[in-house]
């Protein structure tokens, strides 16, 4: 008789922590489909990564305001998706937020000030994914200003979940999981045959949980002001930073977004944090087959019209 366990992986890839896991009754069997995983997810970091000249996305950078760029039908449909996203959000998705100057938030312990308003709105003035170009035709992409940069970093992990995924179905995979430092896909059972759960971070305390989901295929990702931020003046500041002002977003503790696929649920994190409670539930409420749970910063608890969770921190 079979003896079906969980088989897993991590290592970082895309600069993040990716823990793959495989459910099989053969460990060089997982580990195989585990590796077809990985490579996909190295394959995309090569395309999107602006860490090396050659990626797809540094030539379309350094041709900013000079031509277009004719890239793969992959990168191309993503940002083509990227830009729906950015529409449905108002701007508040954005992938040219690396056009933003590094000097303007470093998030580190030399940062003991914030820049002022105008300072920050003149930092800002090159996001904008309406001068974000494509070509069709050509397969190519235009960024409309010199010193525009465009980025994945709001999108590109969940992409990435979502692609590893596919991989391992389509070579038999039937269940297993891809963690993506937090954003993750589920799909299939666990070998005791109940559905996967995750815990919901408490963002008051990233080791410990507030609420525990079964989200057997489905996708979560979560978006806090836990994960990298600074203090000035006894004030914390998110890493989130609102492309319309240059200045991070306050008000709002975590956000988590529960959907069918990683790479809509790891873009819509950030955009609703930005949005704020009220803005971003009622778009979520408007979309199909998308939930949200949001903490604000006096710890109350707000869900989308298809969750309930009545139990505050």
């Amino acid at each position: 008789m079979a003896c079906y366990q969980t088989f897993k992986q991590a290592l970082k890839l895309m600069g993040n922590r990716f823990e793959l896991s495989v459910v099989g009754d053969d460990e060089k069997w997982a580990h195989e489909k585990i590796n077809s995983g990985v490579e996909e997810i190295r394959r995309i970091e090569t395309l999107l990564t602006t860490f090396s000249d050659d990626s797809e996305t540094n030539r379309v950078n350094n041709a900013a305001g000079v031509r277009p760029v004719e890239v793969s039908r992959e990168t191309f449909e993503l940002v083509k998706r990227s830009i729906r996203i950015s529409h449905l959000t108002q701007g508040a998705f954005d992938i040219t937020y690396g056009s933003i100057d590094k000097r303007l938030w470093n998030f580190d312990q030399n940062m003991t000030s914030l820049p002022d308003e105008a300072t920050a709105k003149k930092m800002v003035r090159l996001i904008n994914y309406r001068n974000i170009v494509l070509d069709e035709d050509n397969c190519t992409i235009f960024l409309k200003e010199p010193g525009m940069r465009m980025g994945f970093g709001g999108i590109g992990k969940g992409y990435a979940a979502e692609r590893a995924k596919q991989v391992m179905i389509g070579q038999g995979v039937t269940s297993g999981v891809v963690n993506a430092s937090g954003d993750l896909t589920a799909w299939g059972l666990q070998p005791d045959g109940r559905k996967w759960t995750i815990g919901v971070v408490n963002p008051d305390f990233s080791d410990q949980v507030f609420s525990y989901l079964d989200i057997s295929g489905l996708a979560v990702a979560t978006s806090g002001n836990y994960e990298k931020f600074i203090t000035i003046g006894g004030k914390k500041y998110s890493h989130t930073i609102n492309p319309r002002t240059g200045l991070p977003v306050t008000g709002i503790k975590s956000v988590t977004i529960i959907t069918a696929n990683a790479e809509l649920a790891d873009a819509m994190a950030t955009p609703v944090t930005i949005m704020g409670v009220y803005a971003g539930l009622d778009m979520v409420n408007q979309m199909k087959d998308i939930a949200a749970i949001i903490i604000d910063d006096d710890d109350f608890i707000y869900t989308s019209n298809n969750i309930r969770i009545s139990k505050p921190l």
